[in-house]
């Protein structure tokens, strides 16, 4: 290991609208993977930035993220966001029967009807969009109500509980040192709600998405109740913010360079990898996520990674990586589709991300057909952007039509 002293301290706070971070760009052009040191937690950590790499550890069983559970491993939050029994701090083959399980939910004849869902979502709040008249937010008429609504019904959480949920998770995303306490109440209070809920529907199930995780059988095997809890607590924080986001996030992209908007306006077949490949290009988070433990010593990347030393990758640094992606900094609305891993990567992909696809699509799509004269209201530079999250999204994103 090298010494503590070439470790590098990465506060991960750039939040200038959607440039990409300087830091992460020159831990990403470095010869060799680097040592960091974050704001929470102890020790140091590995940060692997590069495609190929990230594949590596992403995959490679020789890295653990169960062997996290009871550390105080480097991260950004005060307080981890991760739950112990969660599906994305296992290992295979663990893990594969959690995901196996709860793959079934989002099978092509549960999608059919989730998406028809989102449609149905979508069209109802571009409705409501146009009777307010331009100009309008979109983060407040399309992005921040498509997503929960959504997950909500998905879930069949009732509506009068819906604001304090979405409450809980934004506070466990707070990187400030002063919301620790409230991070730990937002999640014990959604861990106590979802217990109760899951347990209802285990009893008495239904046509919804809980109802089918916990119906759902892989030969003799189901979710237990701890696991059901945990995974539905899952999908609402990952089921509905990170997706607001990325809408608000590709709708200022495209309004702000009305060059690639004409292109895709004049050649709608390019929509599909389009969307591929702004998920590509946005740098959609700050710093890292969950790290992973090394369970022996590993050569990778010119540097030799200990037994025992914890190792966080980059997905934002893999998705800029010209040894994978040429011009990679570019916006190319016309780049053949390539593996991007904005949903992660191996064993632990977003079990959400065919869901989030097909929002972002149809949020998107349905928000070009229906206003063809679309234009930011105010210039680009003064949208104000979230600074206080790990995420990077736009507080505010005024339209006209």
């Amino acid at each position: 290991m090298e010494p503590e002293s070439t470790a590098r301290y990465c506060a991960f706070d750039f939040a200038e609208a959607l440039e990409f971070d300087p830091t992460l760009k020159q831990l990403l052009d470095a010869e060799t993977i680097s040592r960091i040191r974050l704001p929470y937690g102890e020790g140091e950590a590995w940060l692997v930035t590069r495609f190929e790499d990230v594949r590596t550890v992403t995959t490679d069983r020789r890295f653990s993220r169960k062997a996290i559970i009871g550390h105080n491993f480097p991260r950004m939050t005060p307080e981890p966001i991760v739950q112990d029994e969660a599906i994305n701090v296992m290992d295979p083959p663990g893990s594969s029967r959690l995901r196996s399980l709860v793959s079934k939910g989002f099978a092509p004849r549960h999608m059919e009807s989730m998406e028809r869902r989102v449609q149905h979502v979508v069209d109802d709040l571009l409705d409501r969009m146009a009777e307010h008249g331009s100009p309008a937010d979109l983060m407040e008429h399309l992005a921040g109500p498509l997503p929960l609504t959504t997950i909500c019904e998905v879930l069949d959480i009732p509506e009068a509980d819906q604001s304090q949920l979405r409450a809980h998770a934004r506070t466990m995303m707070d990187v400030g040192l002063d919301n620790k306490d409230n991070a730990v109440k937002a999640k014990a209070e959604l861990r106590s709600y979802f217990a109760t809920l899951t347990a209802q529907r285990r009893k008495n199930p239904g046509d919804d998405l809980i109802s089918t995780l916990a119906t759902a059988r892989d030969g003799d095997e189901i979710l237990n109740d701890q696991e059901l809890t945990v995974m539905a607590m899952v999908l609402l924080i990952t089921g509905q913010d990170t997706t607001t986001y990325e809408i608000g996030n590709i709708v200022y992209t495209l309004l702000s360079r009305p060059e690639e908007l004409a292109k895709l306006r004049s050649r709608p077949e390019l929509f599909p990898q389009a969307i591929e490949e702004m998920l590509r290009f946005i740098p959609f988070r700050k710093g890292v996520g969950i790290p992973r433990v090394a369970l022996e010593d590993v050569e990778l990347g010119g540097v030799t990674i200990r037994r025992g030393d914890i190792v966080h990758v980059s997905y934002l640094t893999a998705n800029r990586d010209d040894r994978k992606f040429d011009r990679p900094d570019e916006l190319d609305l016309e780049r053949a589709t390539t593996p991007h891993m904005t949903f992660g990567w191996g064993g632990h992909h977003c079990l959400g991300a065919p869901l989030a696809s097909a929002e972002i699509r149809m949020a998107v799509g349905s928000l070009l057909e229906r206003f063809p004269d679309l234009k930011l209201a105010k210039p680009a530079d003064e949208v104000r952007w979230n600074t206080t999250s790990i995420w990077r999204y736009p507080l505010a994103l005024p339209v006209a039509w």
